[in-house]
């Protein structure tokens, strides 16, 4: 009976993201666990366990070939696999299926239209603009998304792009909140941890006065708060834009 021959260079690895690196001539690649490569990058995850299936260097993935020692101290000076795993991790290319591109770019295209629409507002009516309007103003500037950069670092660059579409203004805005009631402690709590900075709070036989700032995504819910947990006894109002000055502020 023949005996079937299995190369002892091959690991048959499956459901893997794969990472890969061209250097010095020669293709080299780690299989790496879906969606850890992007956490790793951004310093989310810092455990190197969490992100590699294995670690080993190979020149083929899929089909379970493994990079020989001798190329790998020739090219990159050293024979620690992990090391070398992490320079690849750092520095090589994440391969994606179209179909997993085109849903990772239409995630992100997203989390950038919501991080716009959460910091900036329309100067002309002072109200934020609904994430659908950030999306049309996107499209008809051409955006293109960057896989490679998070949502946060995208959306500065989205603000400049899309003032030329629509009027728009990075702000916060000063709201006054007044509450009353023998609730009024506890909606005063739940309302504060969406606010960005309690300016001014004064107590009054048993009325709250609170002037704040919010970041514009936070107009809506507090809103809401305000009225449906007061029973519509609180009042919620907006005195005022304070300007945020490029650069002042990290998004």
């Amino acid at each position: 009976m023949s005996k079937i021959f299995t190369p002892t260079n091959q690991i048959r690895l499956t459901n893997v993201a794969i990472v890969r690196l061209k250097k010095g001539g020669k293709r080299f690649e780690i299989a790496c666990y879906r969606n850890k490569v992007i956490s790793w990058r951004n310093k989310v995850e810092k455990d190197i366990d969490e992100v590699l299936q294995t670690h080993t260097v190979f020149t083929n993935v899929s089909k379970g070939q493994v990079a020989k020692k001798e190329d790998l101290v020739k090219i990159f000076g050293k024979d620690d696999q992990t090391e070398i795993c992490k320079e690849i991790l750092e520095k090589g290319e994440l391969q994606v299926s179209d179909k997993e591109r085109h849903s990772q770019i239409d995630a992100l295209f997203k989390d950038i239209a919501t991080t716009v629409a959460d910091k900036c507002v329309n100067p002309e009516t002072k109200r934020p603009y609904p994430v659908s309007i950030i999306e049309k103003a996107m499209k008809d500037s051409h955006f293109s998304v960057n896989v490679n950069k998070s949502a946060k670092q995208q959306a500065l660059d989205v603000i400049q792009m899309i003032k030329k579409e629509i009027p728009l203004e990075r702000a916060q805005m000063r709201v006054r909140i007044l509450l009353s009631g023998k609730e009024a402690r506890k909606i005063r709590d739940k309302a504060v941890k969406l606010t960005a900075k309690v300016e001014e709070e004064n107590w009054e036989a048993g009325t709250a006065n609170i002037i704040c700032l919010i970041d514009p995504g936070s107009f809506r819910t507090l809103d809401e708060i305000i009225r449906t947990d007061t029973k519509g006894s609180g009042q919620f109002e907006l005195l005022n834009l304070k300007e945020t000055v490029e650069g002042e502020q990290a998004l």
